[in-house]
């Protein structure tokens, strides 16, 4: 690559001269703009607010917040909120008749009337951000002039903070509008509870006593009366059932009787007259006055006592007659007072519900009486979530362009334009880096042409080294190890020779494939850097026409069908990479077509592909003929085409005695042999890489194809492989030069190769 950039180091200068004049004429002709920055903070806690809510805490530093934040700033109905701010639309006007063109004035004159134009215009000079991980938002304006940029950055800050601090204020204004509504109704409600408590009440006489309801308390009050009563009853009862039980035998003895006054005084006369009749009997006869008044007297004094007693006995009867008639009024007052109860207990569980309804909506008022007028409060000292972190300044600074970066990105565009024009124009070069075709090769090459060769080599690059100031020594790839050698001016006409490495000659150049997306520059440059698959390249292989033109004169080098005889063919590689497979499918594909019959073989135990690239069946293949578990010609796998056989690699349980061992070792003294008994095939191609292990594996084999990158920067792997080659039993090595580039040739006109100790005495 740095070989290649140095040969068009005049593409490269002139591109990057280019690039830089036009960077630094854009740095001056561009117009000037200056950026002015505002910073508000949102998501704080509010003032009036007691104590955060969960939804609070968990709005502080959300990044869903601060983009919804964002979102409202950048809103086109802030921008015409701005476009209402004093002075804002005078400036954009001022900006946009500095900045305009001959007959935009009518343009920047819309701007005073059409909104859409307006914010069609500033939208894009705004640039709002949050300033890294913070609760900060950096409100920009970007203008050439620096006073409009602070303008339009302070307007739209100021505009923002206003609504803000408006959505809340109204936002509680709606909520203590709805309270206030709400209490209104709930004051309505109660005074019609009440009236409607009262008015129930009067209806039912459910009028209060002094602890209770009337009718309880008259319940309770008859109660009483009513037992009073019936122990008054009672108690009349038992003195009447006593005074008629003792009139048989005499009252005189009766509780009741004794109890009475007259009844004491009468008796205690009756005793002092029956005291004085006894006395005067026994002095007078009964005849006697005396004794006559005092028997008159003592029968009087009886008599007396007996109408008491009987008195005393009506007088209880009385009471007991009025006693049972007062139980029975209050019997009668009793069950209508239960009665009367009864409805009103029923008619104080409907009040009961009643107040309680009216105490629930009381306790409802004084919440939200309570609410309201923390709503109240909360408004009138409201200052909202979103507060000010500074406005923006006079910008002194342009923000663009910037010297440095500006002058950094360009230095930058121009060594990559420079890279890729000097590449581009070494992918567009028709000859080779030397500029000439070179000249075909004698006939005979010896050591000391080659020599002279050698020299010529070392005095051109020593003629470079002194036009550049600065010895370069490069490693030439194999395809181009002597283009830059010069022949005499008139060589000597000689028979053309195929080009050698060592002893091997150069039979075919294959050129690189490219795919379709690769016909620009670009894509060629990117080729290096993208693997195609074996199946790709092969399809890539079918349609290039040059590809297949190496092909065909490869088949016409090799012999393939002149004879009739078939041709056993090995090809192999020094190392990975260098399209040892892609070229023995698309040569064996490249037969078929052209109506030969062939065979590939794999023994490439290293990366083996052919199953999957031709879609074969898995089956025992050539590790079972190897194991001795399946014949040659049944490992044999027909394919599509009908002049298209393979034997792959397969798969197979070896045997006891075998070991690991690799195919070609189990094979090495009879793989010749037996593809010697498979008939009826032009060609046998087997895809094998050079064993290290020693043996004859390559013995019996007609030729070895070794395949070589054109790209390779030394032949001593190639020089390598044929020795390895030739010590595994191969009696014709020749090379196939893959990869090559269209504009550089390997055969025919190129010279021959010489040993590695010339090369290495030319540099």
């Amino acid at each position: 690559m740095l070989a290649r950039l140095w040969e068009r180091r005049r593409v490269f200068g002139v591109v990057f001269a280019a690039t830089i004049c036009l960077a630094v004429a854009a740095l001056l002709v561009l117009p000037v703009r200056y950026l002015a920055t505002a910073s508000v903070i949102v998501a704080e806690q509010e003032l009036g607010a007691g104590h955060s809510s969960p939804a609070w805490d968990q709005k502080i530093g959300d990044p869903a917040d601060l983009e919804s934040q964002l979102l409202v700033i950048r809103s086109p109905r802030l921008l015409r909120l701005v476009m209402n701010a004093p002075g804002v639309v005078d400036a954009v006007v001022r900006e946009c008749g500095k900045g305009g063109l001959l007959g935009s004035s009518e343009r920047c004159d819309r701007l005073k009337s059409d909104a859409g134009a307006f914010i069609d215009r500033v939208e894009s000079r705004f640039s709002i951000a949050s300033a890294g991980r913070s609760r900060v938002i950096n409100i920009s304006y970007q203008s050439s002039l620096p006073d409009v940029a602070q303008t339009l950055a302070n307007a739209l800050t100021e505009v923002f903070l206003d609504d803000q601090r408006d959505e809340g204020a109204n936002s509680r204004e709606v909520a203590s509008s709805w309270l206030r509504k709400e209490l209104k109704q709930l004051d309505e409600q109660l005074q019609a509870a009440d009236d409607k408590i009262q008015k129930f009440r009067r209806s039912k006489g459910l009028m209060r006593g002094a602890t209770a309801p009337i009718s309880s308390e008259r319940l309770t009050s008859i109660s009483q009366q009513l037992a009073q009563a019936e122990a008054a009853k009672t108690e009349a009862a038992a003195r009447l059932q006593e005074i008629k039980s003792e009139q048989a035998r005499g009252p005189t003895d009766a509780p009741s009787v004794l109890a009475s006054r007259s009844i004491a005084d009468l008796k205690q006369q009756l005793t002092t007259v029956s005291a004085q009749l006894a006395s005067a009997a026994t002095m007078l006869g009964p005849k006697h006055p005396s004794m006559l008044a005092l028997s008159r007297e003592q029968a009087l004094v009886q008599q007396r006592l007996t109408d008491e007693m009987q008195n005393i006995a009506a007088s209880v009867q009385k009471t007991y007659d009025a006693n049972d008639d007062a139980v029975r009024s209050l019997k009668m007052q009793l069950d209508a007072a239960k009665a009367e109860a009864g409805s009103a207990t029923l008619d104080e569980a409907s009040i009961e519900s009643m107040v309680r309804d009216t105490e629930i909506k009381r306790q409802q008022y004084a919440e939200l009486y309570k609410k309201a007028s923390e709503l109240e409060t909360e408004r009138r000292v409201l200052r909202g979530s979103t507060r000010l972190v500074s406005l923006a300044e006079l910008p002194s600074k342009p923000f663009f362009p910037k010297k440095l970066p500006f002058l950094a990105a360009g230095i930058t565009l121009a060594i990559i334009f420079g890279i890729g024009a000097a590449l581009m124009a070494d992918r567009l070069a028709p000859f080779a880096r030397s500029g000439t075709p070179v000249a075909p090769a004698p006939e005979t090459a010896d050591v000391d042409t080659l020599d002279a060769k050698a020299s010529a080599v070392e005095s051109a690059e020593r003629q470079a080294a002194a036009e550049v100031a600065a010895p370069a020594v490069q490693s030439a790839p194999v395809a181009q190890a002597v283009e830059s050698a010069r022949l005499p001016a008139n060589p000597e006409p000689q028979p053309k020779l195929l080009p050698t490495i060592g002893d091997a000659p150069i039979v075919a150049c294959l050129p690189r494939l490219k795919t379709l997306g690769q016909l620009s520059a670009v894509g060629a440059i990117l080729q290096s850097h993208r693997a195609l698959s074996i199946a790709q390249l092969l399809r890539l292989a079918s349609e290039d026409a040059g590809f297949q033109g190496a092909l065909h004169a490869l088949v016409h080098e090799l012999g393939i069908g002149s004879d009739g005889q078939t041709r056993r063919i090995a090809v192999t590689s020094a190392e990975r990479g260098e399209g040892k497979t892609a070229t023995l499918l698309a040569l064996a594909e490249h037969l078929a077509a052209a109506g030969r019959r062939v065979l590939v073989v794999e023994c490439d135990e290293r990366s083996p592909a052919f199953e999957q690239v031709l879609g074969l069946r898995l089956g025992a293949g050539l590790r079972g003929v190897a194991a001795g578990a399946i014949t040659l010609e049944d490992a044999v796998q027909r394919t599509d085409h009908p002049n298209f056989d393979v034997l792959p690699l397969g798969f197979a349980v070896l045997p006891l005695g075998f070991g690991g061992a690799p195919v070609p070792d189990l094979l090495a003294h009879s793989l010749a042999a037996r593809l010697s008994g498979l008939s009826g095939y032009d060609a046998i191609l087997i895809d094998t890489p050079l064993s290290g292990r020693p043996g004859e594996h390559l013995a019996g084999v007609d030729r070895v194809l070794l395949c070589v990158r054109g790209d390779r920067t030394g032949i001593e792997p190639a020089m390598a492989a044929i020795g390895q080659a030739r010590a595994l039993g191969a009696a014709d090595v020749a090379i196939v030069v893959t990869m090559t580039e269209p504009e550089r040739s390997c055969t025919g006109d190129a010279a021959p190769f010489a040993t590695p100790n010339v090369y290495a005495r030319a540099g």
